[in-house]
């Protein structure tokens, strides 16, 4: 059974600084390329990566101190089983701006896929904002929205010009390749070529349109379905309405980005809708029918007599639509008693009078809630 900490070379307590330093030193000195054929030295190279990506985790690291490689079943993968590839993307971040290069496989020339550099020509996403209101949020809306996206160029179909030919740089591979000497031997950087922009192939006749982009500035407008009970925060996703991508490349998607307007009435939370609803303190003492507004329009409701101020009144399924469901939220409406002010000389007197009636009642303690 392998020891992880013998493998790297590090004590029980090595901290993770220690173990990265560790892993590196042995990787670059076993690693593929630059013992090319040396087997021995291709599985030091992977049993290292192995003993690293345990004892780096510490969740694994405790499982593997506590039992062993026993505890570790599923894991990361077993020495010689491990592919080297996996091993370029896992810990290529270890390399990266300590060599002075792109990343862990640029310095020895290898490629964390595994395969040579693949030209893109594929168009980028849009992104806008949508501003709605609470009625529009509440019914759901169709709205018309104005872009400006990179089409197709109508001169030369979008090929970007004639006359295409293999980039006499790169000779079609959309690369360079460049020996240079270091701490660690001769190594190669890889870099896209400057000349086709990694295509691997250059346009003689250049559309003058488009001057060879193959693609241009267009005004559209699109019509955007917004479904009901949305909030800021999400989209939609509009395939094929972003930017086309260079000389026929596939078009980006446009997102559609939803920023709810603050509205003068209500408040909303999620589905629900809150309101306050200020009452005059004999209808709180009597009790009576009221109308509250509500999203949808005015609904009457019945206040029973002697309500407190502060109660809250919950008007089911008078919210929002809950997105990607049948129903709606509530409407809660808090209640809140008005006390007069400025009240002339013959309101004052009823008052007066009121009041005697209960001179007995006028302050009641209790404890705070």
């Amino acid at each position: 059974m392998a020891d992880y900490y013998n493998i790297l070379g590090v004590d029980r307590n090595a901290s993770q600084d220690e173990l990265k330093r560790a892993y590196r030193k042995i990787a670059l000195k076993y690693h593929p390329d630059k013992n090319p054929g040396d087997k021995v030295a291709e599985e030091k190279f992977k049993e290292a990566a192995q003993a690293y990506s345990v004892l780096s985790d510490s969740d694994k690291k405790a499982k593997y101190d506590q039992f062993g490689e026993d505890g570790l079943k599923g894991g990361f993968g077993g020495g010689a089983g491990m592919d080297m590839n996996d091993i370029f993307s896992h810990f290529s971040d270890i390399f990266g701006n300590s060599s002075g290069f792109g990343n862990f496989s640029d310095i020895f020339g290898r490629r964390s896929s595994g395969r040579g550099r693949q030209y893109n020509n594929s168009g980028s996403d849009l992104r806008i904002r949508m501003k709605l209101t609470l009625e529009e949020i509440n019914s759901g809306v169709k709205k018309k929205v104005n872009i400006k996206h990179m089409v197709n160029c109508d001169s030369c179909n979008g090929e970007g010009g004639s006359n295409t030919r293999t980039c006499p740089h790169c000779h079609g591979t959309g690369e360079v390749r460049e020996r240079v000497s270091s701490l660690f031997g001769q190594m190669i950087n890889v870099q896209t070529c400057s000349t086709c922009q990694g295509e691997g192939k250059v346009i003689k006749n250049k559309c003058r349109k488009c001057n060879g982009d193959g693609r241009i500035m267009k005004k559209d407008q699109i019509e955007i379905n917004v479904p009901a009970g949305v909030a800021s925060g999400h989209y939609i996703t509009i395939n094929g309405k972003g930017n086309k991508g260079i000389r026929g490349g596939m078009s980006g998607n446009l997102l559609v980005m939803f920023e709810e307007i603050p509205h003068h009435l209500f408040v909303r939370n999620d589905s629900d809708i809150y309101l306050t609803a200020k009452i005059s303190w004999p209808l709180a003492v009597l009790g009576g029918k009221i109308k509250i507004p509500t999203i949808s329009g005015n609904v009457s409701t019945e206040l029973k007599p002697g309500i407190q101020s502060g109660k809250y009144l919950r008007l089911k399924n008078k919210g929002l639509p809950n997105l990607n469901h049948r129903t709606n939220g509530d409407q809660i409406v808090k209640i809140q008693v008005k006390t007069p002010t400025n009240i002339k000389s013959d309101e004052k007197k009823l008052i007066s009078d009121l009041d005697k009636m209960y001179s007995n009642t006028k302050v009641e303690i209790s404890k705070y809630k």
